[in-house]
């Protein structure tokens, strides 16, 4: 492509921005199709909860979301590597700052073993501060002879099996604002007040490999670690001379599934003009709600916060363009992620048509792969699980997926906690179908715990590395 051809297309893509967003409002949805949407009894309650929210103050700043869409640029780029994680859903009854906490520790300890891994930074967005709405396969419930309205997420009704419990109650809106904004206060305080020290998340990797059965596996990886932080400090790079030691940028995501929520805080930014939904640095599109003519795909197209979109095996090649044609018109680096969740018995089949879709139309893309949804199953006892090796399958076949097309693997998504629960099973700690009811805590899907995530980051620093390697050595032979 030559310069003028590719300043004509720049033009193109900048205008077919422009005219999308001139038929845009925040309220166009409205019109649209929307799935997995609840139907609240009462209207007035509904505009009442709304009118509130549209009152309080953003949750995060337009200036937070071009960061993070600089960041996600340079993982589309090949530069840096994407961790995305934390609850399936999370829950008023368990809002503690010691899950906060915990959550985030996991996810500082895998950022620092795959920076390693990587030898690129590790752009880190917690599923936090926002995560309460859930897509649902039935829209009821049966136990017994009593069917009720499934459950939806806490912001949208109870887990109790009960009537009133079930009822869509549009309060529950604004009660999930309040605990968001006190899940972003501890969120700060955490990442620059001294908590993500890296000397101080090195140590507790070291913990876990003391204390994990399969320590010899990492304890080679955490021991380079340490020397290279202990070479630091005597070169003069401490927490006290070098703030990148001592802090962390984190962002918080969220699927953007309860419209009249994400509409309510959607506000205009006052140094560009655009519009950003204030309610999370990046929000994402299910599995379930991605109809390119739908209500939620109308929605997003229109804010300018990085998005993502759930790649499940059904989405056809067609669809997956017209999407990221709706949603990136200008085609810039950075504002698209896409979600694999194929299942690790599909990706293999199913992904590389979407690689070479976009690779052809030299689509910007993050391309990270969610090895949860696709592999979830009901034990023999009734639970629905994970297997850890079929989660590490799905991202090694996504990892070979990529390097069969020629294209970059940009990071992962993951349901964890940061609590010690047994809901999927296998990993080193070996949990079995007979643990599940030890710790079942989830209120949806099972989650990763804090041994397990850790293992999987240690296991994919090791997959990063042989990543990088092959590459080098492809470019030395050329």
């Amino acid at each position: 492509m030559t310069a003028i051809q590719g300043a004509a297309r720049t033009g193109a893509k900048a205008q077919s921005r422009s005219a999308s967003a001139a038929d845009w409002t925040p309220t166009s949805w409205r019109g649209r199709p929307a799935q997995q949407m609840p139907v609240y009894p009462d209207a007035a309650l509904l505009a009442g909860a709304e009118a509130r929210l549209r009152r309080y103050p953003p949750l995060v700043f337009a200036g937070e979301a071009r960061k993070l869409k600089a960041a996600l640029a340079k993982v589309a780029a090949g530069d840096a590597f994407l961790l995305q994680g934390g609850d399936c859903a999370e829950s008023f009854q368990d809002f503690t700052a010691n899950t906060i906490r915990d959550t985030f520790r996991v996810l500082l300890q895998m950022a620092v073993v795959l920076t390693y891994g990587a030898g690129v930074p590790v752009v880190k967005v917690g599923r936090m501060a926002g995560q309460f709405a859930k897509p649902r396969s039935s829209n009821v419930e049966k136990m017994g002879d009593v069917e009720l309205p499934s459950y939806r997420g806490d912001n949208v009704n109870g887990f109790e099996f009960t009537a009133e419990s079930r009822l869509p109650d549009p309060e529950r809106m604004v009660q999930a604002y309040n605990q968001s904004a006190a899940t972003l206060n501890l969120l700060r305080a955490f990442a620059q007040g001294g908590y993500a020290d890296l000397h101080e998340v090195n140590r507790w990797n070291l913990d876990f490999v003391r204390n994990s059965p399969a320590s010899e596996r990492y304890h080679d990886l955490a021991a380079r670690l340490d020397e290279t932080l202990n070479f630091m400090a005597a070169c003069g790079l401490t927490s006290a001379t070098t703030p990148q030691i001592a802090e962390t940028d984190f962002f918080t995501s969220h699927e953007a599934l309860l419209l009249p929520y994400e509409e309510a805080l959607t506000r205009v930014d006052s140094t560009s003009g655009d519009w950003y939904d204030c309610s999370a640095h990046m929000l994402w599109i299910g599995d379930r709600t991605r109809q390119p003519d739908g209500a939620h795909v109308e929605f997003l197209r229109g804010v300018r916060n990085p998005l993502g979109f759930k790649a499940g095996p059904s989405l056809t090649a067609d669809d997956f363009l017209r999407l990221t044609e709706a949603l990136n018109p200008a085609n810039e680096p950075g504002r698209i992620v896409i979600i694999s969740r194929m299942g690790a018995d599909k990706v293999g089949d199913k992904l590389p048509e979407l690689l070479r879709a976009a690779k052809k139309e030299g689509r910007s893309i993050v391309w990270s792969c969610d090895p949860m949804h696709g592999n979830t199953v009901t034990a023999a006892n009734g639970r629905k699980t994970r297997h850890f090796d079929a989660i590490l399958s799905e991202v090694r076949a996504f990892f070979a997926a990529h390097r069969a097309e020629g294209t970059h693997p940009g990071g992962v998504h993951f349901e964890m906690t940061g609590q010690e629960v047994t809901e999927c099973v296998g990993g080193a700690t070996d949990i079995t179908v007979d643990n599940l009811n030890e710790r079942y805590e989830t209120q949806c899907d099972p989650r990763l715990n804090a041994s397990q995530a850790l293992e999987l980051a240690f296991l994919l620093a090791e997959q990063l590395k042989a990543e990088r390697l092959s590459v080098a050595r492809a470019r030395a032979a050329t």
